[in-house]
């Protein structure tokens, strides 16, 4: 393996590993209803959050009925988080603690939750993911997309977080990969007892993966439909041993979430948006289809190329995979209806809800699982242009390769701040730069070894600008010696177009001003300040 994708590797999982982007101060509710639920079934053996309220505080993100609250969200990352808060709990009762729920500061939980949870599994993800695109891409754009994928995609924003988002993504794309190696005959059939288990974890992780599951599904079909053409067996009997093996492998998981709906919210269809405790927030999930209608040109455009957080304006390589549809097409036509559904399914849903809804959120949050589907296609759309003749195709593929530079520069950026408030008019240079010119930089590792910021927060902001480098170096060297004036200048014009239009829609006003004050006062690593990992200990 060359150098720069060894290095690449390694600062990948340096970044992952080091940052710790979250305030306290913040409340975020989305992370936090779920780690009560953890502490209601640690502490108290149920799912009621009423005595866990009582003793830690409110959070938002809640459903109540008949008085009892429980968290909104799907359940799977508050059960996954019970040996984390259980082992933590032990070594503080270990240490002298009382055991009251409060010897487990919530920094340290939140922490390790999302290490075990959120994170270890996404870098477990690119390994299968390295290995899914090597086999029809070259290893220097394997290496660059994966690269780029990590730090410049909805991946990296939400792995940082104790959040559904991104684990959805990985479950999904587990499930996608049993599929994919049991219909190449590389796995035996087994492996679709194993999808069935992903595509049931991905519905326990959140509800909206429902969607990814329907296409996968689909998917599941059609590949093993181009097996049966080859005279390996008959059709439906190969059809009909797959889905029995992946509706076994999904049951368990399918009946518990049922039974879980069932003690909650009175029924097993039932669940947590459909009781929603704040009653400002009922309206986005009424009418239509659980809160789906139809589509509304508003949602559409500004969950694209909204530039504060539209998903092409925070990741414009994203737009390669789009425009790469055509060459997946003549390359293996499962996986381009299994990539055209769920662009299809993804961007009917971001258009028909309600967008006001995506709250304090760097990007569009429920379309993280369609990302990894449109690698491949973009991939393959870079490779044609790698392997042409000519300065237009050199050229052409600079572009691109700017495009994934300026989403690691954009994404990567943002993500070490990652609670973006929606008055802004950009995050990056409306709130990510501006803090981190004052000080304000991302809590990390080495801030909880003594080292404050900014000094210990400047190291994640270099390793995204190496990544940068080093995406670039990767991708360019695919080329061969032609792209050293017409891809280098194709890949300096296009990064540099995008960071120029997010300047440009920079307003630099009161409300980009007021939201970055209040992250100031919020900031859990202000200047010069140290921090404590464990308060009480």
């Amino acid at each position: 393996m060359p150098v720069p994708s060894r290095v690449l590797r390694v600062l990948i999982v340096a970044l992952y590993l080091v940052i710790f982007p979250y305030h306290p101060a913040l409340r975020s509710p989305n992370e936090l209803s779920r780690l009560w639920e953890t502490h209601a079934l640690v502490d108290h053996g149920t799912p009621v959050l009423n005595q866990t309220l009582r003793e830690l505080g409110g959070v938002g993100d809640l459903s109540v009925v008949d008085g009892r609250y429980y968290p909104s969200k799907a359940p799977l990352l508050s059960f996954l988080a019970i040996p984390v808060y259980a082992g933590l709990k032990a070594w503080a009762s270990f240490r002298g603690a009382s055991g009251q729920p409060s010897d487990v500061p919530e920094v340290p939980l939140l922490f390790w939750a999302r290490l075990f949870i959120t994170l270890l599994p996404t870098l477990v993800m690119f390994v299968f993911l390295r290995r899914f695109l090597a086999t029809y891409l070259s290893r220097a754009l394997t290496e660059a997309l994966v690269g780029t994928y990590a730090l410049g995609s909805l991946a990296f924003n939400y792995a940082e977080q104790f959040l559904s988002h991104q684990l959805t993504a990985v479950l999904a794309f587990f499930c996608f990969y049993a599929l994919w190696r049991s219909a190449r005959g590389e796995w035996n059939e087994r492996g679709y007892l194993l999808a069935g288990f992903f595509a049931s974890a991905t519905l326990v992780c959140e509800y909206t993966g429902a969607l990814t599951v329907i296409a996968l599904v689909f998917y599941g079909a059609l590949s093993n439909i181009r097996v049966t053409r080859t005279g390996e067996t008959r059709l439906w009997v190969r059809l009909a041993r797959a889905l029995a093996l992946g509706t076994a492998g999904a049951l368990p998981l399918v009946l518990a979430l049922m039974y879980y709906h069932y003690i909650c919210f009175g029924g097993p269809f039932e669940s947590g948006y459909t009781h929603l405790a704040d009653t400002a927030y009922q309206p986005w999930h009424m009418g239509g289809f659980r809160g789906i209608r139809y589509p509304d040109p508003r949602a559409f455009l500004l969950s694209f190329f909204s530039p504060l957080r539209g998903l092409l304006t925070m990741s414009p390589f994203l737009a390669l995979g789009m425009v790469g549809l055509g060459s997946l097409w003549h390359k293996e036509r499962p996986l381009f209806w299994l990539s055209a559904l769920l662009l299809a399914a993804n961007t009917y849903f971001t258009s028909s809800f309600s967008y006001d809804s995506w709250g304090w959120t760097p990007a569009p949050r429920h379309l993280t699982p369609l990302v990894p589907f449109l690698l491949l296609p973009a991939g393959l759309l870079m490779q044609r242009l790698s392997s042409r003749e000519g300065v237009g195709a050199l050229f052409g593929y600079g572009v691109a390769t700017g495009l994934c530079v300026a989403s690691i520069l954009i994404t990567g950026t943002v993500a070490l701040v990652n609670y973006v408030p929606p008055e802004l008019s950009t995050s990056l240079f409306g709130l990510a730069v501006p803090l981190f010119l004052k000080g304000f930089l991302v809590p990390t590792l080495l801030l909880f070894l003594g080292v404050p910021n900014p000094v210990s927060g400047a190291l994640p902001v270099l390793l995204v600008l190496g990544g940068a480098v080093l995406s670039a170096v990767i991708f360019l060297s695919a080329t061969g010696p032609r792209w050293r004036l017409w891809a280098p200048l194709g890949a300096v014009l296009s990064a540099g177009a995008m960071l120029l239009t997010l300047h440009s829609a920079t307003r630099n006003d009161s409300a980009d001003r007021g939201a970055e004050q209040f992250l100031e006062r919020a900031w859990m690593a202000p200047p010069g300040l140290p921090v404590a990992f464990w308060p009480h200990g």
